[in-house]
């Protein structure tokens, strides 16, 4: 992920993950193809390395203190298109911006996007990135065909899906090599437009009830939800649904009848300048929620949006946006703490808990998404499972954070869920185990395949990976 830095020599430099959070000192490598690579692999020394994309990973998993960090958007190029078949092959350090910029003309879009599209190729595979149509179509590794990985003994390895290592891989936060080539499958669409229907729910046991039933009429769905409402409006929230427009659905004289696939950026207002840092406090942040509840209709169809304005929220923003491709702007802004988990199906109480226990520590947490979730990836550390997922920033500032996040992390583990590693910054080692089953699994993969740990990030030390 590329890398937000401030050069001290030739090669070494401070990173930060998006969250702002630990920034440590590495030397910093960006290699041109396979051989060099390679070479910064193995020129390491004891502390090893971890590649990096566009920067889009919360906390500290493309970190690595004191050892090399492989900067991996020079290798950038798109290698073989199948414009028939919809296949695309491409370097690791593509961003799906740029695949978006070069595919829609096409008629083609990746089939998963997460909510900025200023994220690599190989970080959407390392992190098993997921959209806000995942019941449908599953994560990003659920669409890739074949990877090229480079592996501690230098070899690059062919992977196809099903075999140990291409899953391991999938969600596995760079520690089984250096994704350097994909090929991914990708999905048709007629014009760049989506048609959004969007609705308000007063509650969270229908916002819950309004998600479900969506799975079965859309291909996407969220709900943003306001975390400071309480009583009986507690969980309330703004639902968006939406799918990919027919050239046919189109008004008849709109303007994207000529122009169907053209792509459309829509770009928001940023945060106002007086707020400090970009962190509302509470009230401000209660009145902007009740302002946006308030403001949607309850009930409106057929809205036509800009697909890169529905499918990436974050990038219509200016301060979430990059100005160029190798300088990723931190998001969140410092002073809060990005926290992500999935509860399963069956395990409804406990996200109504949890949520309950944010809004009555009256937490200014806007901008807060819940979704469902289908069937969870093949990867011993992907995240997505079958259930609701909620996603949030919380005050860096709360009195008590740290406790407060581990019993909900607690409740999280004893309700069979997980926490988001792309976004972690601070969960524990033992709880950690309890929520990925299969961490022994990929702990075993690892140390037969790297016995010195060629690959290590700051996640992996902190976490034992």
């Amino acid at each position: 992920m590329a890398v937000e830095t401030h050069v001290l020599d030739d090669d070494c430099a401070t990173i930060t993950g998006w969250g702002r959070t630990a920034p440590t000192l590495a030397r910093v490598r960006r290699p041109r193809g396979p051989s060099e690579a390679a070479d910064a692999v193995r020129s390491s020394g004891a502390r090893g390395a971890i590649a990096r994309g566009l920067g889009r990973a919360y906390g500290d998993a493309a970190q690595n203190a004191g050892g090399t960090v492989l900067d991996m958007t020079g290798l950038d190029r798109i290698l073989a298109l199948d414009p028939t078949a919809g296949i695309v092959v491409c370097e690791a350090g593509v961003g799906l911006h740029r695949l978006t910029e070069a595919l829609l003309p096409l008629g083609w879009v990746v089939p998963v996007a997460p909510a900025t599209r200023y994220v690599t190729v190989g970080g959407a595979i390392g992190a098993d990135v997921h959209g806000t149509n995942h019941p449908a179509s599953g994560s990003f590794g659920c669409h890739v065909t074949a990877l090229e990985l480079l592996t501690a003994d230098g070899t690059v390895r062919t992977l196809a899906p099903g075999t140990p290592l291409f899953d391991a891989t999938t969600g596995g936060m760079g520690l089984t090599g250096v994704i350097l080539t994909a090929t991914l499958r990708l999905l048709p669409v007629e014009t760049s437009l989506m048609t959004v229907d969007t609705e308000r729910a007063p509650g969270l046991d229908e916002t819950m009830a309004r998600l479900a039933a969506a799975d079965r009429r859309y291909g996407h769905s969220v709900a943003r939800i306001d975390l400071l409402a309480r009583g009986a409006a507690t969980g309330r929230a703004v639902l968006t649904h939406g799918d990919h427009t027919s050239y046919d659905a189109l008004p008849r004289r709109h303007r994207a009848r000529r122009a169907p696939l053209a792509l459309r950026p829509a770009l928001l207002p940023a945060p106002p300048p007086y707020v400090p840092g970009g962190i509302l406090g509470r009230t401000a942040a209660g009145l902007l929620e009740e302002l946006r509840y308030r403001g949607t209709p309850r009930a409106r169809t057929g809205a036509l949006q800009p697909l890169t304005a529905f499918l990436h929220p974050h990038d219509g923003v200016p301060r979430y946006r990059n100005r160029t491709p190798a300088r990723a702007w931190s998001v969140p802004r410092a002073g809060s703490v990005p926290y992500q988990f999935v509860v399963p199906y069956g395990q409804e109480e406990v996200l109504r808990k949890v949520v309950r226990l944010i809004a009555d520590r009256r937490c200014a947490a806007p901008g807060a998404v819940l979704q469902r979730f289908g069937a969870g990836g093949p990867g011993p550390l992907s995240f997505p499972l079958p259930g609701w997922t909620l996603a949030l920033d919380l005050p860096a500032a709360l009195p008590g954070l740290g406790t407060f996040l581990d019993t909900l992390d607690e409740q999280v583990a004893e309700a069979g869920g997980r926490v988001f590693l792309a976004r972690d910054s601070r969960v524990r080692p033992e709880t950690l185990a309890a929520m990925y089953p299969r961490l022994g699994e990929f702990r075993a993969l690892r140390a037969a395949l790297d016995p010195r740990s060629a690959f290590t990030s700051d996640l992996s030390r902190r976490l034992d990976l």
